[in-house]
């Protein structure tokens, strides 16, 4: 296969954990052509999509790049989008620029339509039997009201990542005004809060499905003490664990509709027995799982299973 990958920098990727490299290597090692170009290397030429790509090889711990030449993405057999977000006005023009190349013949994962109508945030509000209550809002009156019904609450954009801007909420917190009126940006940014789960203390799990199939390992990220949040980047320790019956029963219903939708490789964060978020961008944590049970009877390399799955798609 030849395969186009759409990355941050390359520099800015951490080559001991990035689940983008982990899946390039993967794919490298089974034969494939590996091609890499950024965001902004996509364009139109008329009506026409066109991208400006790297060749792309690994060199033991490093890699080598080539000059970029222009390519019709159709010429790929898959074209993967793997730009982290936020989700802004550049990323959504991203995914015009996907769609009509989806529609002059390319194969693009996930589905550029779909990542665009998925807010990771807002979409869980689809699975209502599975999430906590929760409040998507600008006006800070109605946040207030939800934090004196529920007394212990979380608020966070829409358009973040990695735990940024996320704040814990108390009745008894000095700084209710100002969190509100910050993330808020003064009402005029709209932002969802959801009911505190004590079981954050448990471990955030990231539950990765790849094509409508949940892996059978969740990496749950345990916040580090005196922390609400459980991302590995907001210093969270990962730890590979089983699915509960509750992980398989969301990750599965969940899954099918993923699926119906073009979103081949989705990361669910569940919290508890509760679903809080849903990635649709360029969810990790497969370097962690792999390193974590490669030594179990059940072991678990999800850069093998995305590439099987990507093998079979073509």
């Amino acid at each position: 296969m030849k395969l186009l990958f759409i990355l941050d920098p390359l520099e800015r990727l951490n080559s001991a954990k990035d689940t983008s490299l982990a899946i390039m290597r993967e794919a490298e090692q089974r034969g494939h052509e590996l091609f890499v170009c950024l965001q902004h290397d996509l364009f139109l030429r008329s009506e026409i999509a066109k991208v400006s790509a790297r060749k792309f090889n690994f060199n033991d711990e490093n890699y080598v790049v080539q000059n970029s030449l222009e390519y019709f993405p159709a010429e790929f057999d898959a074209v993967l989008m793997r730009k982290d977000p936020p989700f802004d006005n550049e990323y959504l023009y991203s995914t015009y620029l996907l769609e009509i190349a989806v529609n002059q013949g390319a194969r693009v994962y996930n589905n550029p339509a779909a990542i665009r109508s998925w807010n990771e945030k807002v979409s869980v509000t689809r699975f209502a039997q599975f999430v906590p209550e929760f409040l998507v809002t600008a006006n800070n009156k109605l946040i207030r009201e939800f934090l004196h019904e529920h007394g212990d609450i979380v608020v966070k954009p829409l358009d973040g990542m990695g735990g940024s801007s996320v704040f814990r909420l108390t009745l008894s917190d000095p700084n209710i005004s100002v969190i509100l009126e910050t993330i808020t940006q003064w009402g005029t940014r709209t932002v969802m809060a959801q009911r505190y789960l004590p079981a954050i203390l448990q471990g955030d799990k990231r539950i990765i499905v790849i094509d409508g199939v949940p892996l059978p390992y969740a990496l749950a990220r345990i916040p580090m003490a005196g922390e609400t949040r459980g991302n590995l980047a907001a210093g969270g320790t990962g730890i590979a664990q089983l699915l509960s019956e509750r992980d398989l029963e969301i990750a599965t219903t969940v899954g099918k509709v993923l699926k119906q939708e073009g979103l081949f490789l989705v990361g669910l964060d569940i919290i508890g027995d509760y679903l809080t978020e849903i990635n649709v961008t360029s969810p990790t944590g497969m370097v962690e799982i792999a390193k974590q049970t490669m030594n179990l009877l059940l072991s678990c390399d999800p850069t093998k299973t995305m590439v099987d799955a990507l093998e079979f798609s073509i």
